[in-house]
């Protein structure tokens, strides 16, 4: 089984090592994996930070579109159109079934077929950042021509990325929006609780060990408990406290609405990169 990623920035960075770590420790002919990126300076970097096991292999564009099983296309929506045109012939050339995997935002499964000049299975994935750490949550649709079996070799291969979800693929630049985006939108809020402590004395090392936690700690009980969010948070909001005249502050500032339009401004951009 070979799994080839076009792209070895963030995105498709995150997924081959995932589907490193996954593989790693199991026999070498479970899964090779091809790296190709426009600097192959990248990919070899990142093959030589992965490859303990002797599974990854440094390659051209066209050589993972003649071997891959499953082809990730990890460049940027704006570059689809060129990488496509510029594999296409070696796609069409071939004899054996194959996967497309894409991730671009905004570009749905017919267009991805469009531009690579064939009724291919195609599989379109949304990851995020986290997924370089197996605590990613990935959307995907199964486009109509990818069997039940090569749905269930890719999730289990990818298995080390985090968690996964299928939603219907007119669902997907809304949950873009949410899960995709949403990790810069975490970070942002870090680093601003990471200021606010050490506006009231901490060190910068502190604040931001106690924030992440806190953060981590909080999505971990909500995934684990299903409590709704103003559910947990009343559990903290004591009559009188502290939290409430934090949390009366942050609505005085339009927090929710601002987090809210983020989201909203997120999705709107996704459907116009279709």
């Amino acid at each position: 089984m070979i799994f080839g990623f076009i792209g070895t920035g963030n995105m498709g960075g995150a997924l081959a090592r995932a589907a490193y770590r996954t593989s790693f420790g199991k026999t070498r002919d479970t899964l090779h994996i091809y790296l190709a990126n426009r600097t192959p300076e990248k990919a070899q970097a990142l093959a030589n930070e992965m490859d303990e096991i002797g599974i990854c292999f440094v390659e051209t564009n066209t050589e993972i579109a003649e071997t891959a099983d499953y082809i990730f296309l990890g460049v940027k929506p704006q570059m689809m159109a060129g990488l496509l045109t510029e594999i296409a012939p070696v796609l069409a050339a071939r004899k054996n079934r194959f996967v497309l995997v894409t991730m671009a935002a905004g570009l749905t499964i017919s267009r991805i077929q469009e531009l690579a000049g064939g009724d291919y299975p195609v599989l379109r994935i949304m990851p995020n950042t986290p997924s370089s750490i197996g605590e990613g949550m990935i959307l995907y649709t199964s486009g109509p021509g990818v069997t039940a079996d090569e749905e269930a070799v890719f999730l289990d291969k990818m298995s080390g990325a985090g968690r996964f979800a299928a939603i219907p693929e007119t669902q997907m630049d809304a949950g873009s929006a949410v899960a995709g985006c949403g990790p810069a939108f975490a970070d942002l809020f870090l680093e601003a609780l990471a200021d606010g402590g050490v506006a009231c004395g901490l060190s910068r090392s502190q604040a931001l060990e106690f924030a992440a936690q806190m953060l981590a700690g909080s999505a971990r009980l909500y995934l684990e408990t299903r409590e709704h969010p103003g559910v947990l948070k009343d559990a903290v909001c004591s009559p009188g406290g502290s939290t409430i005249q934090g949390v009366r502050t942050l609505e005085e500032h339009g927090f929710r609405a601002a987090v809210t339009n983020a989201v909203i401004a997120a999705y709107e951009k996704n459907k116009a990169l279709g």
